[in-house]
């Protein structure tokens, strides 16, 4: 999906399609590179519970748009006129749109078919603003009618090559280059496309194929799109000479005897086997987990200069990669339910888009050859990740007023990779039933968000109506945070004499460059004799400590034994202080954790040996404002938590004296 490959390889990949090759790389990795390197021109300004809206709702686009002279002589201009209806959210007496000044020219705009509409067309802001002929109400109807032409420009989203392809490219927002309209992913529409193109011409796009008519040496398609979709998923993608058009039938799991085609564009001399021969699998897969297959019709066209994928709605473009099918093929097709049937409601919410067709990627791999192929999958992710993690999260609020430049938003590491490994970590939070019940009632919500927009917060509450649990901690660490945990973690064995046995374990994360990230995890225990013992816990504090009692002799302990916390990084030492009987060598107490705090933090201290113990909290002027610990203890290790909620940010002490051992610590409580 997005173009990042080095100057070298664009110029190979340019020249010939043989050259491309894509084996061994992830459908993930592929869609990044292409989408980064895309140009744009984009402007600041969106449909779920919590999508935004602005002043109009677009409810069609009706294009006619001549492009007979782009095929002929390999320019880029064409003329179109274009009927946009919209709906009024708020009283406006104008309006304005996104085009951009180099790429398109505004001929005229009129209202209804009616008179002129006076207009400006900003070279600076790429704005188009037209003033109606009067104020209109919420909820009246509007018809505008304009005319345009595009200019012989490279913009990077009306693509005319020499080797007869032209075709559209435009995520972000790249539709305002080609024709004029309010291009967020928030304002979905119909589409109706009428294009002239030389006779024996085949192109495709958005929709079911309506009509097609000869006309003296023309052709004169039309394609209309039944379901809404976002501006940036419309598309016209066809070939002169030397392209080819198979079709495969897939029938609905609600109605085997209605069936949906899948049309496959393709240039002569190209193998589109391994992707014609999957596709009724994967259409059936995908639609038993996530809903059936929501549109009237899909497909793939290839492109032979074409950088990877991309996932135009019932029409992706992609390389000549056919054979790419568990990668980048299960990739893009994901994209239909994840990405357009639901699509991003702002940029800050693109993980919704490409982490998830970054997981369908996995999941398409376990459909094939099983868990273990999945599990490699999600780690080869992983790995993506921890190799080239750039330090922010995967949600940025800002992004969804100011669209980052595309190296930040198709990040592969974060948009792609950790994304997909949060729904990893997900499935291992809460099980598969609760998982995968989650997703599909997500995808086949029609009342919120099915052939609609969705925001993060509005995925994390249908998750949680699902599992039965306020999910909204895991989502705020994983997705609203940067980086991953870091654990050091220790563990010591004590013998309780009698044949029993205790195990220690303390969960500790640096908190260097994150915050703390709860979660369940899991201690396997071996032993001299009998299986291994797997523990799950819930990981909600840092520095938290457990005691297991067991009646036979551990030997060694391990953390997370089957890296189901996949991004992390993790250390597990025997604890300096604990004798194989778990009682500390000397009298010790540990800087409080976490440091600076708020509300709590925790205070732990060792005892070699039974000893009357005071553990006393002072504030910066020295005055003792409570005691936590005045008491007999026996040896071995203690952890105290103090709750400051009711106390005044500032600078505090706390002592500990047992037998002759005294030692004061400083700490800070920041509210």
């Amino acid at each position: 999906m997005k173009k990042v490959f080095a100057l070298l390889l664009l110029a190979i990949l340019a020249s010939s399609a043989m050259a491309q090759d894509y084996s061994g790389m992830k459908g993930a990795d592929i869609c990044s590179r292409n989408k980064q390197n895309r140009t744009s021109h984009m402007n600041p300004a969106m449909l779920s519970p919590n999508t935004p809206r602005h002043s109009y709702d677009v409810q069609n686009y009706k294009l006619n748009l001549d492009i007979y002279s782009c095929f002929k002589s390999s320019a880029k201009t064409f003329t179109g006129t274009e009927i946009m209806t919209f709906k009024v959210d708020s009283t406006l007496s104008s309006i304005q749109m996104n085009a951009v000044y180099t790429s398109i020219g505004i001929d005229s705009v009129r209202l209804n078919g009616g008179a002129a509409l006076a207009f400006t067309h900003s070279s600076t802001t790429n704005i188009l603003t037209i003033t109606l002929d009067r104020t209109y109400n919420v909820n009246e109807t509007v018809n505008l009618y304009i005319k345009y032409h595009h200019n012989n420009v490279s913009d990077g989203s009306f693509n005319v090559t020499t080797s007869g392809y032209v075709f559209t490219d435009c995520e972000p927002e790249g539709a305002r280059e080609w024709f004029p309209c309010w291009d967020r992913p928030s304002d979905k529409a119909t589409f109706d496309i009428t294009v002239k193109v030389p006779a024996g011409t085949k192109i495709g796009s958005n929709g079911r194929l309506a009509d097609s008519v000869v006309v003296s040496d023309s052709l004169w398609y039309r394609w209309i799109s039944r379901d809404p979709l976002s501006t940036y998923l419309a598309v016209l993608t066809g070939k002169y000479t030397g392209y080819n058009v198979d079709i495969v039938w897939w029938h609905k799991l609600s109605n085997p005897s209605d069936s949906v085609p899948i049309r496959l564009y393709y240039a002569t001399g190209e193998n589109i086997a391994p992707t014609k021969n999957a596709m009724v699998d994967m259409t059936t897969y995908y639609s038993q987990v996530f809903g059936e297959h929501p549109f009237e019709k899909n497909g793939f066209a290839s492109v032979s200069s074409y950088g990877g994928g991309m996932e135009n709605q019932t029409l992706t473009t992609i390389a000549p990669a056919w054979s790419s099918v568990n990668s980048l093929i299960s990739h893009e097709y994901g994209h239909q339910w994840f990405g357009d049937m639901i699509t991003c409601g702002t940029w800050a919410d693109i993980w919704l888009n490409e982490g998830f067709a970054t997981y369908c990627e996995a999941l398409y791999f376990e459909h094939i050859s099983g868990y273990t192929a999945y599990k490699n999958n999600i780690l080869g992710d992983a790995s993506g990740y921890m190799s080239g993690n750039p330090g922010w999260p995967i949600y940025n609020p800002s992004w969804a007023i100011t669209t980052p430049p595309n190296g930040t938003l198709f990040n592969g590491p974060i948009t792609y990779y950790k994304g997909s490994c949060v729904l990893h970590m997900l499935r291992y939070t809460i099980g598969d039933s609760l998982f995968f019940a989650g997703l599909k009632a997500y995808a086949t919500d029609t009342v919120n968000f099915k052939m609609k927009n969705a925001i993060t917060d509005d995925f994390t509450a249908k998750m949680s109506s699902v599992a039965g649990q306020d999910l909204t901690w895991f989502i705020d660490e994983w997705v609203k945070q940067p980086n991953h945990p870091t654990y050091q973690n220790t563990y010591g064995i004590s013998n309780l004499g009698g044949g029993n046995w205790r195990v220690n374990f303390k969960a500790y994360q640096t908190l260097s460059n994150t915050t703390f990230h709860k979660m369940p995890i899991v201690i396997k225990v071996s032993f001299t004799t009998g299986s291994d013992t797997l523990i799950r816990v819930m990981n909600d504090v840092n520095n938290q400590t457990y005691a297991f009692n067991f009646n036979r002799q551990p030997t060694t302990v391990a953390f997370d034994p089957n890296n189901d916390i996949v991004i992390k990084t993790a250390t597990l030492t025997v604890d300096v202080n604990s004798h194989e009987n778990g009682v500390p060598k000397e009298y010790s107490i540990e800087q409080n954790f976490p440091n600076p705090f708020n509300p709590s933090t925790a205070i732990r201290f060792g005892l070699p040996k039974n000893s009357f113990v005071t553990l006393r909290i002072f504030d910066a002027a020295g005055r003792e404002v409570t005691t936590l610990v005045n008491e007999q203890r026996a040896a071995g290790v203690y952890v105290e938590n103090w709750k400051a909620s009711g106390y005044p940010s500032g600078v505090y002490f706390y002592t500990i004296t047992a037998g002759s051992f005294t030692e004061t610590k400083k700490m800070l409580l920041v509210k």
